[in-house]
């Protein structure tokens, strides 16, 4: 694609960019004086027009420093030729969100985030795009509309939350959904329970440890969509908008070489190393879902099996929160995800010939990478933490269409016992905090899910309760909806096919016994296929209160955890891109 020879003196040729629709020939003065309107002159009228997104808000510090960010994209943006066109778009932050109605809004604002973010760029016809997200769904959301649009484009993590202090100890908010736990067991204060409330989260910056945030910042790295080391630092840190605008520039160079684009990126190798990064970082559960949805945006079959696989086989390297030690900003003050990734490609664990948003591939990349001696954050493949994953697929005649739970940390990787049934998180959540469970039982808590919640809701208020009242490895918990990232102990999610289309985990009774192997890979309940059957003729479907609005709506379209819980399509039922229009 050559963009030398054209009318404008600006050196761009936009006969093969979308700006074209709004910015070139007579037909288009409607639309550039709106341009002018905004102060913008001919000049940058006529340069490509790149889409600047950030879900910037003030719901929560993972998004709030992300407003400065966007700025440094757009002087890249700017110095290398184009015109940058800010917007922004929501989040739901699980943090907040999480423990009761309004986490049911959270995995759907994933999708939310993609669909809207597609919308502006089609319907503003951007040429390419910077998308910066900092909570949770918001990462993979921009990353799954960067592959749905095939738009030359560079994604950058806002950045990671600086560790809180309390009694001399690094802390976290998941230190404090655990300490409510613990002050429900009596063993903490209100007093010292509002103490640690206060402290735990001191900076802009999503959650330090390796939960979902920090999870999917490795994945953007490691599948190639994002600059080396721009997931690394500290949100509060200025170094960021160092990133920030090469990340503008980069992606003008995107345009005037013709790519490489997002689907030339995100190829089934790439999505092999995202997975292997969430394996050897302990990373969260969520990414299970979250990478079956981004191949889904390129066409490609990729399904929680296909990730469990890539888990089973890849070392268990970094030893971050919540099964180890470390926080994000450890991994960065040692030499960031970048290390990690060496050590991975030095032992044939990832592929190094991947393209990247560089213009290189992923073994050029990490070139100069290497492993630093004398600390522990990171280990070497000769002696890792754990010689498989950190998080293990599961499948059995509970699980027909997978389950997923996250060893790191784990001592004992068998569990067996009567389950105890709750239809919902609450009912589950009250009878933690009322104590009313034995130990030795698998809580199983359903009608959870994607299409039944609606909204997979996560379970970390439960699980941080158990944790912190000294259960985490005394009792199970099973769900069709999911966990945070921050959840530790013996816990299994999106166990499908999940109980609102009949799925075994809403056949099941309490007392019946469930056999969970995270070894083998399996979960089990001991009933014979015809006890099932005879149980699924009785069963009924259920309404929920959500019988209208985003959820409901949400709950339609809704497909199955193990393919990502997405809800249209996809790139195989395409006829075209949005480049090609």
């Amino acid at each position: 694609m050559s963009y030398k020879k054209n009318a404008h003196p600006n050196g761009w040729d936009k006969s093969k960019l979308v700006s074209r629709y709004v910015t070139e020939g007579p037909k288009s003065a409607p639309h550039r004086s709106y341009y002018y309107a905004m102060g913008m002159t001919e000049e940058e009228i006529h340069q490509p027009l790149v889409g600047v997104g950030t879900c910037w808000n003030e719901s929560a510090p993972c998004n709030i420093s992300l407003n400065r960010q966007a700025q440094a994209v757009k002087r890249g943006v700017e110095m290398a030729g184009a015109s940058p066109r800010e917007f922004t778009t929501i989040t739901v932050t699980d943090g907040i969100a999480m423990g009761h109605e309004g986490m049911r809004s959270s995995l759907v604002s994933r999708d939310v985030i993609a669909d809207s973010v597609e919308l502006t760029m089609r319907g503003h016809c951007y040429d390419a795009l910077v998308g910066l997200a900092g909570c949770d769904k918001s990462l993979p959301g921009m990353m799954m509309v960067m592959i749905r649009l095939n738009v030359p484009s560079v994604f950058m993590y806002g950045g990671t939350i600086l560790p809180g202090k309390h009694k001399g100890k690094d802390v976290d908010v998941v230190n404090v959904f655990e300490a409510v736990g613990q002050h429900a067991a009596g063993n903490m204060s209100e007093g010292e329970l509002t103490e640690l409330e206060k402290v735990a989260c001191p900076s802009a910056g999503a959650c330090g440890g390796q939960f979902t945030a920090n999870t999917m910042a490795c994945v953007s790295e490691a599948i190639g969509l994002a600059l080396p080391h721009s997931a690394g630092a500290p949100a509060p840190y200025e170094s960021r908008d160092e990133y920030a605008q090469y990340s503008g520039e980069t992606v003008v160079d995107l345009i005037r070489n013709g790519g490489p684009r997002p689907r030339d990126i995100v190829t089934l190798k790439s999505l092999e190393n995202a997975a292997a990064i969430v394996a050897a970082t302990g990373g969260s559960t969520n990414a299970a879902l979250h990478l079956p949805a981004m191949a889904h945006e390129a066409g490609i079959d990729f399904n929680l099996f296909d990730v469990a696989d890539i888990f089973k086989k890849t070392p268990y390297l970094a030893n971050l929160r919540p099964g180890g030690r470390y926080v994000a900003k450890d991994l960065y003050d040692v030499g960031g995800i970048g290390i990690v990734l060496k050590e991975l490609l030095d032992n044939g664990y990832i592929h190094g010939d991947c393209i990247t948003v560089t213009g290189k591939t992923l073994a050029e990349n990490l070139e100069n990478e290497k492993l630093p001696e004398d600390q522990d954050v990171v280990f070497p493949v000769k002696a890792p933490i754990h010689p498989t994953g950190g998080v293990v697929g599961l499948k059995g005649n509970l699980a027909p269409e997978g389950a997923i739970v996250k060893i790191a940390g784990l001592e004992e990787l068998v569990f067996e016992g009567p389950a105890r049934i709750f239809d919902g998180e609450e009912a589950c959540f009250n009878a933690v905090q009322n104590k009313a469970y034995e130990d030795g039982e698998v809580l199983v808590v359903r009608y959870e899910g994607a299409k039944g919640g609606p909204g997979m809701r996560e379970m970390l208020s439960t699980t941080a309760a158990l944790y912190g009242q000294g259960k985490g490895g005394k009792v199970a918990l099973i769900t069709d909806g999911r966990f945070s990232g921050g959840t530790r102990g013996f816990c299994i999610g999106h166990v499908g096919p999940e109980a609102a289309v009949g799925g075994p985990i809403g056949l099941i009774k309490d007392g019946d016994i469930i056999r969970i192997d995270a070894e083998k890979g399996t979960l089990d309940v001991k009933l014979s296929d015809a006890e099932l059957e005879q149980r699924r003729k009785e069963w009924k479907p259920r309404k929920t209160n959500y019988r209208s609005g985003a959820i409901w709506k949400y709950a339609q379209t809704v497909g199955c955890a193990r393919d990502g819980a997405v809800t249209h399509p996809g790139a195989k039922e395409e006829t075209h891109t949005f480049v090609d229009l």
